[in-house]
């Protein structure tokens, strides 16, 4: 299908009619497939399940009937979202039921896809993958997969490419919006996986939302903060945001900073905790230790390998010295934000009667130094001691399933293995011996992360690509340099999906995918809550489970032996042996039976035991208290680190020809890049294609008026888009804002993929543009 007619069917949706904006979260709602319930008397049975589209991880329960879920509500029992669901998730049965489904393989032949069998389609697909290892060698293949996985379609991936192929070119679109989420916790903690879980929002006094606009991204969240207010009108919210949003309406104060300037803002607050003596010294002494790093490593525009780091060590003073040179005043000209107002907010992190949650967008971690800016947030709580505990915590909200870092827990990330790491040779050789092949088929030397792995497609170094419920012609930055390369006589890229995309457009085979109530699998959410889905739905035709289809290719390259999984069986089989590779109490998982029999487990589960704050003697059954009241048993010598991150200046920011920031984001109505929510005629209704948010005073110097169209162009690429002006944000003075949901207005063109060096997360969401005025309708 061409793209041209998946806008055109895209625009003409409209079965149903549907107010999405006026609640983000409603209680008691049912919403039935089709907008139609079951007939009376008839009654569907309700069935538990996780919804499986961010990383909140919310309770819903399912309603089917005739081997289809047929309506949806929010699981009361759910202690995440407590029987709401926010309009995505009320609606996410009729993701299941869009008219241009997927149902049967496709394969391209003389320039079209035409349907074939699907079992012709896995044969091309597994003759073409051994023929490019033979041909090429084994880093001439690669899979690129998504937070979307479940679990065992991690693990899957991760075992057939690297144990069995061994090529570590496994890579998820986690890394888009995660990446530096999981490395800044890794270098702060030496460990993946929250501190501590939603149950914090309970008990804090005061909310920082950095870079968050939570009543769209994460509306069950919100609506749990504001219930924390009402319960306790002392509670205070702060919007911490370049621009104004939904959220600024609902929070007590609205503090603006320009992008890129949140690393500098938080060295400013750790400079008033300790210059104030808000610092908690107990804890720091028993707890923590200082780090510095390497600096100066440029913006991962090379080959774009991860930074491995070096931690030299240093003292408090050290720390002292290091923080001298972010007084509020200098900040204040860095960031926009007032020196008053840094002050203010170092006062509540120091305030030791108040409890302080800070939560942060994956805005905030796609940036050049998005660890450090990571790291820089986790120094304030850890400071002040305010971690760890109810009410006490710092939580990066990526927006990704399981925050980003289930895949790669589960080894789909070209740098880990399940459990572990692959420049470890303990890791390799554990994993060597769990799946069954030589230690010597692990290699110690990581891929590349997402933007390398597409840099050696684009110039032939991978030729064969197998890219799975993901949409990378969509969600890339710099979006025209991959996708103008994407088809290519001399590579061979296989897309498994549930509907037609940018990606499947320039595919050589197309597999029909199985959607989340249509199989059964296991996912994490961003709490690290595990949660099963049975299999609750019929999927239409021969969509399968991306694991299956993994198995089915493995074993027709001669690999059955280590793919020996029964189907009806298969997860059951698989979960039991990932386990093996999480024994170890700090990372320990529940068994299925166990999932099965309740809503969601918080690991690590130690001997039926979960753990709500991590590294807390009093919850975690892994923490040692010969260490005291924490054990941050992350790092060999059991404390957190607080780095010493400078800040450095934006990888492009606006100047004389490009004056405007381009902010780019997530809205209330959709899902990522849009290919499952738009197929739902309310929320395709509700919001139906994308817009540019401008100042009210940028327009009327530029001479735009509301909802005139306008060419947006940087360095890379340029789009046309209609304005909006005082509509749902505002964007401050020289700063723009656009979704990234529709894809007749693909603003990833525009955006930059400059990288962290030390996560491999793209800097995606910011980029300096310029904006033109179009003619309007019969001007001249």
């Amino acid at each position: 299908m061409e793209p041209l007619d998946r806008r055109t069917f895209l625009r003409k949706l409209g079965l149903l009619s549907a107010t999405t904006a006026a609640s983000a979260a409603v209680p008691g709602a049912v919403m039935p497939l089709g907008g139609v319930l079951p007939r009376a008397g008839a009654g569907p049975v309700w069935k538990k399940a996780p919804c499986r589209l961010c990383g909140v991880g919310c309770g819903l329960l399912v309603g089917v009937e005739n081997g289809r879920a047929v309506a949806v509500k929010g699981d009361p029992d759910s202690p995440v979202n407590q029987g709401l669901a926010c309009a995505k998730g009320y609606y996410s049965a009729q993701i299941l039921a869009g008219r241009d489904r997927i149902t049967r393989a496709l394969v391209r032949r003389e320039g079209r896809l035409v349907e074939v069998p699907l079992r012709e389609a896995l044969d091309l697909v597994a003759f073409r993958l051994g023929e490019t290892v033979r041909q090429h060698g084994k880093d001439s293949v690669a899979i690129y997969g998504s937070a979307q996985w479940t679990v065992p379609d991690a693990y899957l991936a991760a075992k057939l490419f690297k144990g069995a192929l061994g090529t570590n070119n496994v890579e998820t679109s986690a890394r888009l919006a995660a990446g530096s989420a999981v490395a800044g916790l890794r270098s702060s903690f030496g460990l993946d996986g929250a501190i501590g879980c939603s149950e914090d929002l309970d008990h804090a006094d005061v909310f920082v939302l950095w870079d968050a606009n939570l009543a769209e991204t994460d509306p069950v969240l919100f609506s749990r903060i504001l219930d924390r207010k009402r319960a306790n009108p002392a509670v205070r919210i702060l919007d911490l945001a370049t621009r104004t949003s939904r959220t600024s309406y609902a929070a007590d104060h609205s503090l603006l900073h320009a992008p890129h300037a949140g690393l500098a803002i938080a060295n400013a607050i750790c400079h008033e905790i300790v210059a104030r003596k808000w610092v908690h010294r107990e804890f720091v002494r028993r707890h923590v230790a200082f780090k510095r790093g390497a600096t100066g490593f440029g913006d991962g525009r090379g080959d774009r390998a991860l930074v491995e780091e070096e931690a030299a060590e240093v003292g408090w003073g050290d720390l002292v010295a290091f923080l001298a040179d972010y007084d509020p005043e200098r900040v204040q000209e860095l960031s926009g934000l007032p020196a008053a107002s840094i002050r203010w907010l170092a006062s509540l992190y120091g305030d030791p009667l108040r409890k302080v949650v800070t939560l942060w967008g994956p805005e905030l971690n796609q940036d050049v130094r998005g660890t450090w800016t990571n790291n820089a947030l986790y120094n304030i709580h850890l400071l002040v001691g305010k971690i760890a505990a109810p009410g006490n915590g710092a939580f990066g909200l990526t927006g990704q399933l399981g925050g980003g870092g289930t895949v790669a827990s589960a080894g789909a990330a070209c740098d880990a293995l399940p459990g572990g790491l692959v420049r470890r040779d303990a890791d390799r050789r554990r994993a060597a011996a769990i799946w069954g092949v030589p230690a010597a088929n692990l290699s110690p030397e990581p891929g590349r992360p997402a933007l390398g792995m597409f840099d050696r497609f684009t110039r032939g170094e991978i030729r064969f690509l197998w890219v799975m419920a993901a949409n990378p012609m969509m969600s890339l930055p710099d979006l025209d340099r991959y996708r103008g390369r994407a088809s290519r006589a001399d590579r061979f890229l296989v897309v498994s999906e549930a509907y037609p995309t940018p990606t499947t457009d320039v595919a050589d085979v197309v597999l029909p995918a199985a959607l989340w109530f249509e199989r059964e699998g296991v996912y994490a959410s961003a709490e690290r809550r595990v949660q099963h889905v049975e299999r609750l739905s019929t999927p239409p035709g021969e969509a399968t489970s991306d694991a299956w289809q993994l198995i089915e290719v493995a074993r027709r390259l001669g690999f059955g032996s280590l793919f020996p999984y029964e189907a009806g069986r298969q997860v059951e089989q698989i979960w039991e042996e990932y386990r093996h590779f999480h024994s170890d109490p700090r990372d320990a998982l529940p068994s299925l039976a166990d999932l099965r029999a309740h809503g969601g487990l918080l690991w690590p589960y130690v001997a039926g035991r979960e753990t709500r704050w991590r590294y807390n003697t009093a919850y975690d059954p892994a923490a040692s208290r010969a260490y005291g009241e924490y054990d941050f048993y992350g790092h060999e010598d059991h404390r957190a680190w607080i780095w010493l991150r400078p800040y450095e200046p934006a990888a492009e920011a606006p100047d004389e020809a490009y004056p405007f920031w381009l902010t780019t984001g997530t809205v209330l109505e959709h899902w990522g890049t849009g290919s499952l929510t738009q197929r739902v005629p309310a929320l395709h209704r509700a919001l139906p294609r994308g817009y540019v948010e401008i100042n009210r005073e940028d327009a009327r110097e530029l001479g735009i008026r509301h909802r005139q169209r306008v060419r947006l162009a940087s360095r890379r690429g340029a789009v046309e888009a209609e304005v909006r002006i005082d509509y749902r944000s505002q964007p401050p003075r020289g700063v723009v804002f656009v979704p990234t949901f529709d894809e007749g207005l693909p603003i990833n063109r525009l955006t930059l993929d400059a990288a962290c060096p030390l996560s491999g997360q793209p800097d995606g969401a910011k980029c300096a543009i310029r904006i033109t005025a179009l003619p309007e309708a019969g001007g001249p």
